[in-house]
């Protein structure tokens, strides 16, 4: 059995339980017991299994004593993780979904990837939102919209190793000031970044409806110039820090980014859409290089098309997204990558308009 080691970060009893379930499954209430590190009664574990299963994260099966307990899809997909223990593992410690899980684009639809709290409270930021941009003139949003796409600009290209601080990118995006000691290709990523903003804001409807072509279109923007392939890759891509291995079939690829865009364009929640076009064209790997600019874009897109406040990511830490990214490649988990979301979105909504 898999027990996890928490050196000394403290989970609650719930998370430990889904962490458990999430590698022996199904298992027993004794099973689980034994797994936990905190010492509880049998009558608190059947407590907290029964909560578990009200809240949609585990389900039963057989009767009596050989009941045994298993995760849920919507568990599987939205269940808390706690990241830092999980990356107490090396990479080849960690066990993992080492390959494109085709199933999860038939899960999805039946997951409401937000709890009922989370999206009162993404609903109460959005008509803030709303209202602060009510009384703008076009002047003005667009003015508040360049100011959020140099923040946008340069947190996105550092993510991807882009070394220009936020002021030489201010300096590069107003003035097209080129910051002394740094590549030209680096300078080209940001301007590009530019220019895809640009092109979604003198077309806001662009992405009301998400396509391939929507995407290959963005995502050539963010290359244009840059030594990388555009269009939909023909050969194996690896990603550092996992063993996750992308789709490496041209047809298949174009099957995997059809079914998300179905997936997501079926969505009704702004929120929902929004945040699995980030994370599932970042785990499809459509394309040799920039699939998370162009992931990030594209949501953003989806965002302003639906008069919904567009996301910086400034204050994400770098780091903390990668391995919000790596833990939905790994678990198809999304519960660090929507942290991340909501939290940004916040940000978003209180900095700028």
């Amino acid at each position: 059995m898999h027990r996890f080691i928490t050196t000394g970060i403290v989970m609650t009893t719930e998370t430990e339980i889904i962490q458990f379930l999430h590698y022996n499954t199904p298992a027993s209430r004794q099973d689980i017991s034994n797994a936990i590190s905190r010492q509880i009664s049998a009558s608190t574990t059947k407590r907290l299994l029964a909560k578990l299963a009200e809240d949609g994260y585990l389900e039963s099966i057989g009767q009596g004593p050989a009941t045994k307990y298993r995760l849920t899809p919507k568990a599987l997909i939205t269940a808390p993780i706690d990241i830092e223990t999980y990356f107490t593992k090396e990479i080849d410690e960690r066990i993992i979904q080492n390959s494109f899980n085709f199933e999860l684009i038939e899960i999805l639809p039946q997951v409401e990837v937000f709890t009922a709290e989370e999206i009162t409270h993404l609903n109460a930021l959005h008509q803030e939102f709303v209202q602060n941009t009510s009384g703008m003139t076009e002047a003005e949003y667009r003015k508040e919209m360049e100011r959020l796409g140099i923040d946008l600009s340069w947190k996105s290209s550092q993510i991807e190793g882009n070394t220009y601080s936020l002021l030489e990118t201010e300096r590069l995006l107003r003035d097209s000031q080129i910051a002394t000691g740094k590549t030209k290709e680096e300078a080209i990523m940001l301007l590009n970044h530019k220019a895809a903003l640009n092109f979604i804001l003198n077309g806001p409807d662009y992405l009301q409806t998400l396509s391939i072509r929507n995407i290959e279109d963005i995502h050539a923007l963010l290359v244009k110039d840059l030594d990388v392939d555009k269009g939909i890759r023909r050969r194996r891509v690896g990603i550092t820090g996992t063993n996750y291995r992308p789709l490496d079939n041209e047809f298949q690829i174009r099957e995997a980014l059809d079914s998300a865009c179905r997936l997501i364009n079926g969505k009704t929640s702004i929120f929902e859409k929004a945040l699995l076009t980030l994370v599932l064209l970042s785990y499809i790997q459509a394309f040799a290089d920039g699939n998370k600019r162009t992931a990030r874009i594209s949501s953003n897109a989806i965002l302003i098309a639906n008069g919904y406040c567009p996301i910086s990511f400034r204050t994400v830490d770098s780091i903390d997204y990668k391995k919000a990214m790596l833990l939905f490649y790994e678990q198809n988990n999304i519960c660090a990558f929507k942290d991340i979301f909501i939290d940004q979105y916040e940000f978003a909504v209180k900095n700028y308009f």
